[in-house]
This record gives structure tokens, sequence and C-alpha cells, in this order.
């Protein structure tokens, strides 16, 4: 029998969405062992002046448990 956890994580990026998503995989990546799947939560944006300054998500992130 295999049993997963679901963590959920923030990133943030200047660049996009998508680079928020890589780094905060990335990240994860170096203290959780066996990540299996993710799936994006939420996206938001900080703006200022008119212009978006930060992209925002929020992460969950599957992983395996073992004995």
């Amino acid at each position: 029998m295999s049993v997963a956890k679901v963590i959920e994580i923030s990133s943030e990026s200047t660049e996009s969405f998508d680079h928020a998503i890589s780094e905060g995989i990335s990240r994860a990546s170096q203290s959780i062992d066996d990540i299996c799947g993710a799936w994006v939560k939420d996206q938001s944006m900080v703006i200022q002046d008119g212009q978006i300054k930060e992209y925002r998500v929020d992460l969950k992130v599957t992983f395996m448990l073992h004995k």
C-alpha cells in the first residue's frame, strides 16, 4: 500500500507565474524527497503604479511517504 502526503507552499517571482511555480517546486525538492505531483491552488499578483511587480502562486505538492 502506498501513502502520500500533500502540503501547501507559496512561491513568488518577478518574472511570471510559470517561474514562480518552477521556483516553488525546485525549492521544495531541496528538502522533500519523492515529490510526485503538484497543482496550483491559487494565483495572485502584486500591482504597483499600474504595473505587475510580483507573481504569486499557492501550490499543493504531493509526495510519497516511506517506512
